[in-house]
């Protein structure tokens, strides 16, 4: 098949969605798919990839890039265009950032209470957000494209925030990717890694991974930390990640002593294998490719109803799930659970397992079985 994949700019080291669309074009690849990218730049790992470049250039505006996009889809002979967000020109659309509406609403819960209405009026007024909704109007209303959500809360957003049908909507949740992550990689990096961020013997690590700070709730974690450690909790936070201008992280003198800030690596596997235990309170998060990391290096979950990720996980099991990412006080009981090694490791085990069951190769055969389907339907209409 020759199949598009649009994307604003396509380098696995940016982000979850650049991390999804670069290994699902390996997985295409392999399988002897020809693979077009339409994106303002590909670049990183993905350069090296025997991918076929429709590169439109430095587009700003959101529906400039949507326009820009559309010209080069214009000239090309495609069995199926897979767009992850970027146009509307998709025969199939899978947004990594889920309902945009349903992010901005959700996201206002990390604010102050004081500040939200007038936020909330931002976004009704601002440039930027109304060409996002302009967006969204023409991916989720074209009655013939489907719609690929992640997770069944993404589900519900698009039929509850873009009206879009239950029938016009596929759930392939995220595969992970079980040998680069794997709790194997601890004999390489748990010690060397552990030594450089200054965690002793019997510190018990945990780690978050993102760069949104606000919308992953790393304020909740961190004063969660701070709550296990003033009762005498052995335990330290290491941050992966961070945008250049994203919220600031400010730290007092007793949450420096327990949170180390790693920054942005362009590669987490050495500290998920130094790790103990992951945790990512997200105020919203469509299925996170972090949580999936963790489970495939062996490492238990504390994560929030507003990831869809959290779906896959058994409670007590292979991770915990919260109700309120801003309840610091529940995050730290749960993660007070974790400071057990016996319960960390049965847990650990049970995640490994669950990731083994949602590979990437799997993931890859439903998106597919969804691209036959577009397929069929061509030939039914031709």
């Amino acid at each position: 098949m020759r199949i598009a994949l649009v994307i604003d700019h396509l380098d696995p080291r940016r982000g979850g969605a650049e991390q999804w669309t670069f290994q699902h074009a390996q997985r295409l690849l392999a399988r002897g798919h020809e693979v077009h990218v339409v994106a303002r730049a590909v670049s990183g790992p993905a350069a090296e990839l025997p991918l076929v470049h429709h590169c439109f250039g430095p587009v700003r505006s959101v529906l400039g890039k949507a326009r820009a996009a559309e010209r080069e889809l214009a000239r090309l002979d495609l069995d199926v265009i897979h767009d992850m967000g970027t146009g509307w020109n998709g025969h199939l659309v899978q947004s990594e950032d889920g309902s945009r509406l349903a992010q901005w609403e959700r996201k206002l819960l990390a604010l102050p209470a004081w500040l939200r209405p007038t936020k909330r009026a931002m976004l009704g007024v601002l440039p930027r957000y109304r060409q996002f909704r302009c967006l969204m109007a023409r991916q989720f209303g074209d009655p013939q494209r489907i719609v690929v959500a992640v997770s069944r809360m993404c589900a519900r957003d698009y039929q509850q925030y873009h009206g879009v049908p239950p029938e016009r909507i596929r759930l392939v949740y995220h595969g992970s990717d079980n040998e680069r992550f794997s709790p194997e990689h601890r004999r390489r990096w748990r010690e060397p890694v552990r030594r450089r961020l200054g965690i002793r013997q019997d510190e018990v690590l945990l780690l978050f991974v993102g760069h949104d700070y606000l919308r992953k709730g790393l304020r909740t974690a961190v004063r969660a930390v701070e709550r296990l450690a003033a009762a005498g909790g052995r335990v330290r936070l290491a941050v992966v990640g961070g945008k250049r201008h994203g919220h600031p992280l400010r730290l007092t003198d007793a949450q420096r002593g327990v949170v180390t800030l790693a920054g942005t690596v362009d590669d987490p596997v050495p500290y998920y294998a130094a790790a103990d235990a992951f945790v990512l309170p997200t105020f919203y998060d469509p299925s996170s490719l972090s949580v999936s990391e963790a489970a495939a290096s062996g490492l238990p979950s504390v994560t929030t109803r507003f990831n869809g990720a959290a779906e896959l996980l058994t409670e007590g099991v292979d991770g915990f799930v919260i109700e309120d990412p801003a309840d610091d006080a529940a995050l730290a009981e749960r993660l007070g659970r974790l400071l057990d090694a016996g319960l960390r490791r049965r847990m650990g085990e049970a995640a490994r397992n669950l990731a083994l069951r949602h590979g990437l190769d799997h993931n890859c055969d439903e998106i597919l079985a969804v691209y036959h389907e577009i397929a069929g339907r061509k030939r039914c209409a031709a």
